[in-house]
Order: structure tokens, then C-alpha cells, then sequence
């Protein structure tokens, strides 16, 4: 995992190059790599050496013949299977998954995207046809980021470095707006910013010229009319295999690898599975973290799952007192709203486990949306928030000619039954974009690489098709992955009802860090035109005296704060 960036056209310079590489070299401390044309081409590299350790695998990395340049920022999981496939055709010269991934593209050219069993974003510079190629995996696990200026194209893994490069830093009003109003974070091709756009999960980019042209290549709707005729005698060991081979294949990697763990059924499944392939293995470490407050804490259900196992864990304390400077931190990391104090919770996790030389942590994110978790699915209900009963967000407390400026949600509904559109909207257009975002941006921020394996393209198209009975039975919500993970777990964790993430945010905002909350909300109000100063401190009154049940509201005021100042 690393960071690209890229500038094709008249701005293209090694100086504008490197200060866009600079603004995010927390993705990629080992190597920064340039290959530039002037007023021609720039593509860079920050490298977090992950496979393949040697200088070889340095990017941008050239083909044999010169033609072809890449910048690669991700994993192909899956690299060693392809690149047995390509031996017969060319002469590899490193071990790393960049090699196959280029050499992938030369022989199969955009279908090589097929072939690919990873998260990756990347971009391809074919210095004959003088032609951009660049492409985002299935799920958009791996961010990129472009924007037009000046006459040229300019991408980055981040957004800091477009800034950085020139692209001015104007708010997307009518984005802002759908955040207030209903709690989105825009389209796929969307962000928080007047011209910085991201390239969709599961698209494809072509730039030339001044022609650019954006595809999808990743058809999941029509893939899942292919999966597999299985016995339903034998379907529980076929996910089982699948989940295995999923962990199997992301502990792929040259340096040590650990796993993020919570009292969940998510987690605590991951841990079955390593547990079940690499029994004895001491490298292995786990972290988790904790606040103190023994109401949200999970930090006992976790040493219960971790007994008689051998992986050491590290256990990383939150407190209140550093949420402040936290959020500070992360939100000029970021650069758009994230999810809140626990993303701040998580950011002591990916620090804890880089210090410990742990540059890669698996964690179980994505199994919610594929077998149906959320407890809003049971209610069939368009709400976006797990475990909120009252609205979330607060329009009222708008301007109502900014709130206006929201052009409305609407996601599309491909399948008759509803349950499944639901699932589709969180895995393509809501849940998964917005976590997969955050994560990206926290784990890179300490240069760790975050891994998914109930991501694993195949066993969400698998478990997305198979019918609503075995994701829920007798109310019981991911009914089949409950039913696998008790084979290695007790029923007290395998069938405990989902419990959200999460942490005191509700109790902290409107005690211990009043006074800041306070001081964000006044520079809110005095820094842009959406809001109605008086509502807002009216609301904020209420919530001191604990009129409401959730903290949502609240961190997306605060959060806004430090993001506009």
C-alpha cells in the first residue's frame, strides 16, 4: 500500500510533482519515486514496502521496452496465481505483485482488471499511444482522487495533494447539504470539494488528448447470476473455504502482519480463522482499544476470544483529553467528515501497531452489508445509521436556502426484493464507500495497511445471492456466518446480538469536552452562511441537558469546524 499521484498535461513538472508527493508521504515513508516529462507527464510514487522489499520494486515502475510507466498504490492478492499464467510470455525480474500487475495490463489490456483479486488504484502511462489508463477496485478499497486544472489532469491518493498542486479548496455546497440534511457523503464520483472528484469503485479511467472517458468494469449485478450451484448440505463449508482462502490470501506479505479486534462477531470470526490456519504463530499480534468506560468497552470479550491463543495483544487507551489535538490531527488527514470518535479511537490502533513494526492489520469490515447485520434491514428501513432510534441529523438547524442546495439520495434499485436494494445501497453507495474511506485515510495517516477479508469479491457476490433465509432466520441477523463461527466459537459470542462500535462520543461532547465543542460550534457559525446561529445553540443546550439519544448531529458540526478552518 502506498500513495500515487500523477499530472498529465502543460502543468506536468518534477516541482509540482514532488510538492504533491510531500503532502502525502505518511502513505509511503520507504521510497518516493518520480518519472517526469516536463509539460508532458509526472507520475509519482510514495512507497510503503509491503512485498517484495527491494529497490526492484520501486515504482513508477517501466516496462522492459520503456513503453509502459505505472504507479500502483495497493495489492493484488491473488498476484502469484497470475503471475504463473504470464511466465510463458514474459521475464519477470522481482517478486512483486507491481511486476504482474503491469505486465497483467500488456497482455490482457483493460480485461487484466478480471483477472484481479485485490484492492488497488493505479494509473498506466503508455508513452507510444500517450494515454493515460488508470483504474479502482471493486469496492473502492483504494482511493483516487483527480481534478482538471489549467488544461491538464491531476490525481493524488489524497486529496491534500490536489490542493497543494493548485486545485483551490472551494466547499461543494450541495454536498455539504446532503450531510446536514440526511447524513450522505455525495455520489461515488463525488467529494466534498468543487472540483476534486474520485473515480468510481469498480471503474476504469481513460485520459488522451483532451478526451476523458470513465467505465465501469466490475459488474456485479451480472456476476451474481454466475455464482456456483452448491448443495445446501454443502454451502456452509463452501463459505468456510472461501473465508479461509480470503484470510489466507491477505496474510500475503513480507513483513509482519496483525489483526484489529473488537468483542464482535466480525473480529472474533477473523480470529478463528487465522487461529485455524496459523495455529501456533507468536508473530501474529492483535489490538484492540479501549476508553475506560466499562458501558462501551469490549476490551473484556476480547481477552476472553484471545485465551488459550497465542497472539500477544496490545490494548491502546482513549481518553478525552486527547480528542481535541485528535481531531485536529486526523481531520487535515482526512480532509473530508469522518465517522467520529471512534475513527480517532482507531488512529491510536494504526500508530500502536506501526510502532510495533505491525505494517499490516486485517479487520472485519464488510460483513455487515453482505449478510445483512444491520438492524435497519429487519425493519426494512431507509435509514443510514445502525442503533440510532430518533433522526440523526438536524436540518433545522440550517439556513434554508443552503439546505435547499441538497439535490437528493437517490441509489438505485436493481432487485425486486427490498432487503437486497438495501444491501446493495450500503455496499456501493453509503456504508462501504464511507468506512472504506475513513479507514484508508486513518491507517495511512501511521503508514499501516489495512486489510478486509470479508471483502473478498467472491464471497460477497456469493453471500449477497444466496436467498433471505440464510442471512436471517428466526430474527437472527448474518444467520449463516453466526452458524459457521460457532463451530469455533461459543454460542455466548457466536449468536450476541450486533452491538455498533463505539464509544462515550455522546457523554464526552456534552461533558468533559464541552468547552471545546462550544468554541467549534461558534467558529461554524461564524465561518460559513449554513447555519442559524440561534438553532444551533438552542440544540446544543438541549443536548447538555440530555435531551438526545445520539452524538451524530454533534461530531458532524465539530468535525466541519475543523475541516473549514
Amino acid at each position: 500500500m502506498c500513495g500515487i499521484a500523477g499530472i498529465v498535461g502543460p502543468l506536468a513538472s518534477d516541482f509540482r510533482l514532488a510538492q504533491m508527493l510531500e503532502t502525502q508521504i505518511h502513505r509511503g515513508p520507504d521510497n518516493l519515486g518520480k518519472w517526469v516529462t516536463e509539460g508532458q507527464i509526472a507520475l509519482g510514487h510514495n512507497r510503503l514496502s509491503i512485498l517484495d522489499l527491494s529497490e526492484a520494486a520501486n515504482q513508477p515502475f517501466q516496462s522492459t521496452d520503456g513503453r509502459y510507466q505505472l504507479v500502483f498504490n495497493g495489492e493484488i492478492y491473488n498476484y502469484l496465481e497470475i503471475r504463473k499464467k504470464l511466465e510463458s510470455n514474459f521475464t519477470f525480474r522481482t517478486q512483486s505483485d507491481t511486476e504482474v500487475l503491469l505486465f497483467a495490463y500488456i497482455q490482457w489490456g483493460e480485461a487484466c482488471l478480471q483477472q484481479f483479486n485485490g484492492m488497488f488504484s493505479f494509473a498506466i502511462w503508455d508513452t507510444l499511444e500517450k494515454k493515460l489508463f488508470a483504474a479502482r477496485d471493486r469496492f473502492g478499497v483504494k482511493p483516487f482522487h483527480y481534478a482538471f486544472f489549467q488544461d491538464s489532469i491531476l490525481f493524488s491518493s489524497e486529496i491534500n495533494p490536489l490542493w497543494k498542486a493548485g486545485i483551490s479548496k472551494k466547499p461543494k455546497d450541495s454536498v455539504w447539504a446532503g450531510f446536514f440534511v440526511k447524513g450522505t457523503y455525495g455520489q461515488p464520483d463525488e467529494t466534498f470539494w468543487e472540483g476534486i472528484h474520485q473515480l468510481p469503485s469498480g471503474h476504469f479511467l481513460t485520459f488522451q488528448g483532451s478526451n476523458l472517458q470513465i467505465k465501469p468494469w466490475y459488474d456485479f449485478i451480472g456476476n451474481l447470476s454466475k455464482q456456483p450451484e452448491v448443495n445446501p448440505s454443502e454451502m456452509e463449508e463452501f463459505i468456510l473455504d472461501l473465508l479461509l482462502d480470503s484470510v489466507k490470501l491477505r496474510f500475503r506479505a513480507d513483513v509482519p502482519v496483525g489483526f484489529n479486534l473488537s468483542g464482535g462477531l466480525d473480529s472474533s470470526t477473523l480470529l478463528a480463522l487465522v487461529s485455524d490456519l496459523f495455529p501456533g504463530n507468536e508473530q501474529i499480534e492483535a489490538f484492540t482499544f479501549f476508553t475506560g468506560d466499562e458501558r462501551y468497552d469490549e476490551i473484556y470479550w476480547v481477552k476472553e476470544m484471545l485465551k488459550g491463543r497465542p497472539y500477544p495483544l496490545n490494548t491502546c487507551l482513549l481518553q478525552p483529553s486527547e480528542v481535541p489535538d485528535l481531531t485536529s490531527q486526523i481531520s487535515r488527514l482526512q480532509a473530508e467528515p469522518f465517522g467520529g470518535i471512534p475513527t480517532l479511537a482507531y488512529s491510536k490502533v494504526f500508530k500502536s501497531a506501526r510502532e510495533k513494526g505491525i505494517l499490516v492489520l486485517l479487520d472485519g469490515q464488510g460483513s455487515d452489508e453482505a449478510w445483512a447485520g444491520y438492524d435497519y434491514y429487519l425493519k426494512n428501513s431507509v435509514s443510514l445509521v445502525q442503533g440510532v432510534n430518533t433522526s440523526p441529523v438536524m436540518p433545522q438547524a440550517l439556513v434554508e436556502e443552503f439546505a435547499g442546495q441538497f439535490e437528493g439520495s437517490s441509489y438505485p434499485t436493481p432487485f425486486a426484493d427490498s432487503l437486497l436494494n438495501l444491501q446493495y445501497r450500503d455496499l456501493f453507495y453509503t456504508k462501504i464507500p464511507r468506512a472504506l474511506r475513513f479507514n484508508d485515510r486513518v491507517s495511512m495517516a501511521f503508514s499501516t495497511e489495512l486489510r478486509e477479508p470479508f471483502l473478498d469479491y467472491r464471497l460477497v457476490e456469493y453471500i449477497f445471492s444466496r436467498p433471505v433465509e440464510f442471512k436471517i432466520k428466526d430474527g437472527q441477523q448474518k444467520w449463516l456466518l453466526r452458524k459457521i463461527a460457532s463451530r469455533f466459537l461459543g454460542d455466548q459470542i457466536a449468536l450476541a446480538p450486533k452491538r455498533p462500535l463505539q464509544t462515550p462520543q455522546r457523554e464526552w461532547l456534552g461533558a468533559e469536552l464541552s468547552d471545546w465543542v462550544e468554541a467549534q460550534l461558534q467558529l461554524l457559525t461564524s465561518k460559513t452562511n449554513w447555519f442559524d446561529s440561534k438553532n444551533v445553540m438552542a440544540i446544543w443546550d438541549r443536548y447538555k441537558k440530555g435531551e438526545q439519544d445520539n452524538s451524530f448531529y454533534l461530531w458532524q458540526w465539530v468535525n466541519t469546524a475543523e475541516l473549514l478552518k
